[in-house]
């Protein structure tokens, strides 16, 4: 699958980096996804290897509507002005190249000084996270893929994944029963995610995903290209 993609993704041509998305639920494998596909794609081109987890907001805002608010989680949660400014356009039709990687370290709560990069043009720009699709974004992917699972498989692997995190087993239902499964549930609802991916694979076996839907390199070059960096 990861070949394949990898393919895919070299075989499209636009005059700026090539900004992918790698969308879908809590635990469905995002990360270790985009680390293993930029790690491929980094022995032919320039990889740009970003996550929507640099780019969060302050612990006072994401709780502000309450600790286990879905709706906190899903509006809250990401500074989606800094990742269209200083990531997204930059590197988009128009753009400079000039790129902010991170924005705000969420474990210490505290911003991370401004520091840009700038990319080559013909760079992959590998950005996972969740609510990558949501309409604040979704126009500015060139190309967007959605991880899918099932909330089950979610609580599954977060048992095994956040027990220590969150201290038992008993705290990491709570949060994802009452907060991130909600959250991801009106994510869905109002942003149709698995709509609008162009390829959407099914991660219940992360070591041999289903294919979904994908939808064939279309002939212009990106969404966006008629835009300029001014949107």
């Amino acid at each position: 699958m990861l070949l394949r993609l990898v393919d895919h993704l070299l075989r499209r041509r636009v005059a700026h980096p090539l900004r992918v998305a790698v969308d879908g639920p809590d635990a469905a494998g995002k990360t270790r996804f985009s680390d293993d596909l930029a790690h491929l794609l980094s022995q032919q081109r320039e990889v740009i290897r970003l996550s929507v987890d640099s780019f969060h907001r302050p612990e006072a805002v994401r709780r502000q509507r309450g600790s286990l608010s879905a709706e906190g989680y899903y509006l809250d949660s990401f500074d989606h002005d800094i990742i269209v400014g200083s990531v997204l356009r930059p590197l988009g039709p128009g753009g400079d190249g000039r790129y902010r990687p991170a924005a705000y370290d969420y474990r210490a709560d505290e911003p991370v000084p401004p520091a840009y990069r700038r990319a080559a043009a013909d760079a992959i720009v590998v950005f996972d996270g969740v609510f990558l699709l949501r309409p604040e974004l979704h126009e500015y992917w060139d190309v967007a893929l959605y991880l899918h699972v099932a909330p089950e498989v979610t609580v599954r692997r977060a048992l095994e994944r956040d027990l220590e995190l969150f201290g038992s087993a008993a705290a990491v239902e709570q949060r994802y029963r009452g907060r991130y499964l909600p959250g991801q549930e009106l994510y869905r609802v109002q942003a149709r995610p698995l709509d609008r991916a162009d390829i959407v694979l099914d991660m219940t076996d992360p070591l041999n995903p289903g294919t979904l839907r994908w939808k064939p390199a279309p002939a212009s070059a990106g969404r966006h290209a008629s835009l300029g960096p001014d949107r």
